[in-house]
């Protein structure tokens, strides 16, 4: 019989962990089993989207694009030192979450966003539930992060636990009967299980630290790019002239900056992508108006040379004398910046007959959204299945780890390599194969690290075979191929650990090569 979770799994994956987990509660002691529920709870529950980054990346900028709705302050406040969870509900409401359990309904501000006071003791609260009836939180939950590099030591610490980057220790004089998670527990099944990083122009030690701590807690080993995206935030900031090959152009260079920081970044991430938040959040969230497409008209009257000299800086933008009020270019300032404002002028000049509504979707084409919702759909949302049973399956094992008694733990680990042995489970072979080389764990030539991480990093066939938009028959000519080669090569080519990888790559070509033949 159907359980009511198992009724909205990602998929059969999904499915295997929550009939493992079913089948196991009855036999393990109380505090694991509940463990094992909120896993169940978990499996049964949207994606959960981390949006991370060092303090003033832009992150909560970014959620409210994402989300379609300006929500979540940007400005420093109470609640921007909390871990915020926006996720659906048939009512819009906030929840003020304590670290006793207890929960306090908070409305809304008039302007619609969460509150930034939140009138109560922080140091008492453990984070925000936020609650929208928004279509995009039907299939993944976004969570906004504090910020790491934050003078406030406990935001970090929030950040950090939710990255699973934070150490807890098992309470020793606990009752093993008590059926409340302990601390390890609890981590083992809180974090999030997918990362939206945010990056601004410069990757720092400790934003590798927290992807790699990341990756880390939300699988059995250190994890590769499955679960993690990067943006370089901020895009319309670069100075062209400071990036070779750039030609002047700004969005060239910010592609280029994010090739390299993918680089940096690999394996942590599956890749970095240029973004300018703060034109997404407006021409998405509805702060883009009539009202400033006609300010936007009258700015197009200027003279040429008068407009370029205003669009120097944000000061002699805002101080310049002209028909504009100065009020109403601070406020194009703060939706658009420089680079938007410069952005539309231009579209109004090639088409004077522009809507408002064409206005802010060119706004919306030019702040690079689009191209991170469909990354995030093909990384997260097309895996969900693959990365959900995962997460759930590291956390089972933390759970059974953290359990005193030696025979739960071989009996949990035992039914975790049944499971493994089915046919159904190859994807998290994969998972596991890309995991150990991402790592470094088992040492590749790059080639073939290359192509291990590309086949499992992609959710297409034609991309996991290096070969999109390739036609079907060369499509499974080339997966039959390098189906044989990687057989041959654990079979007479490979260290034993290479070996292990080499079979599971093998095994991933041959079923590729089965579904593009009947397809």
């Amino acid at each position: 019989m159907t359980s009511p979770e198992q009724g909205r799994l990602a998929g059969p994956l999904s499915m295997s962990v929550a009939n493992l987990c079913h089948r196991l509660q009855p036999q393990v002691s109380a505090r694991t089993a509940a463990g094992f529920a909120e896993v169940l709870r978990r499996l049964g529950a949207p994606l959960q989207v981390a949006v991370a980054g060092r303090i003033k990346s832009g992150k909560s900028t970014l959620v409210n694009a994402l989300i379609g709705r300006r929500v979540a302050p940007t400005d420093i406040g109470e609640c921007t030192r909390l871990v915020t969870r926006f996720q659906y509900g048939t009512v819009d409401r906030v929840e003020i979450v304590f670290t006793d359990g207890r929960k306090q309904v908070l409305p809304f501000a008039a302007d619609g966003m969460i509150p930034a006071e939140l009138g109560v003791d922080i140091e008492k609260v453990s984070h925000i539930e936020a609650y929208l009836t928004n279509a995009v939180l039907q299939g993944m939950t976004v969570i906004d992060t504090p910020g790491l590099g934050s003078l406030d030591a406990a935001s970090v610490s929030r950040t950090e636990q939710l990255l699973g980057a934070a150490k807890h220790r098992k309470d020793e004089d606990d009752e093993e009967g008590s059926d409340e998670l302990d601390d390890t527990s609890r981590n083992a099944v809180a974090g999030a299980e997918a990362v939206l990083y945010v990056v601004t122009q410069g990757v720092r030690a400790d934003d590798q630290q927290a992807l790699a701590a990341f990756t880390a807690a939300t699988a059995s080993r250190e994890a590769g790019p499955v679960n993690a995206i990067a943006v370089l935030n901020k895009a319309d900031t670069i100075a062209p002239e400071s990036v070779e090959g750039a030609d002047g152009d700004v969005w060239k260079a910010a592609t280029i900056l994010s090739e390299k920081q993918a680089s940096t970044l690999k394996p942590r991430v599956a890749d970095v992508l240029p973004v300018i938040g703060l034109i997404a959040e407006s021409a998405e969230s509805g702060g883009f108006t009539s009202a400033d497409a006609e300010a936007l008209r009258q700015l197009a009257e200027l003279d040429d040379d008068v407009l370029q000299t205003m669009l120097i800086s944000a000061d002699i933008f805002t101080s310049w004398e002209c028909d504009v009020p100065a009020g109403t270019r601070l406020r194009l300032l703060e939706k658009l910046d420089l680079f938007g404002v410069s952005h539309a002028v231009e579209a109004i000049r090639k088409e004077p007959e522009i809507t408002a509504g064409a206005l802010r979707r060119s706004l919306l084409d030019a702040s690079g959204l689009e191209a991170v919702r469909q990354r995030l759909s093909i990384v997260f949302a097309a895996r969900a299945d693959g990365i959900k049973a995962a997460a759930a399956l590291a956390s089972v094992t933390a759970l059974a780890h953290a359990s005193a008694d030696p025979a739960e733990r071989q009996r949990v680990h035992d039914a975790i390599e049944v499971l493994l042995a089915k046919p159904e489970a190859h994807q998290l072979r994969l998972l596991e194969a890309l995991t150990l080389v991402a790592s470094g764990a088992v040492d590749m030539p790059e080639d073939l690290s290359e192509e291990v991480l590309r086949v499992g990093s992609n959710a297409d066939i034609g991309a996991q075979l290096g070969k999109p938009g390739a036609p079907r028959s060369e499509l499974a000519a080339h997966a039959l191929e390098r189906a044989g080669w990687w057989r041959s090569f654990a079979s007479f080519g490979a260290t034993p650990a290479q070996s292990r990888v080499a079979h599971v790559v093998h095994r991933a070509y041959f079923l590729m090569w089965q579904q593009v033949r009947e397809a």
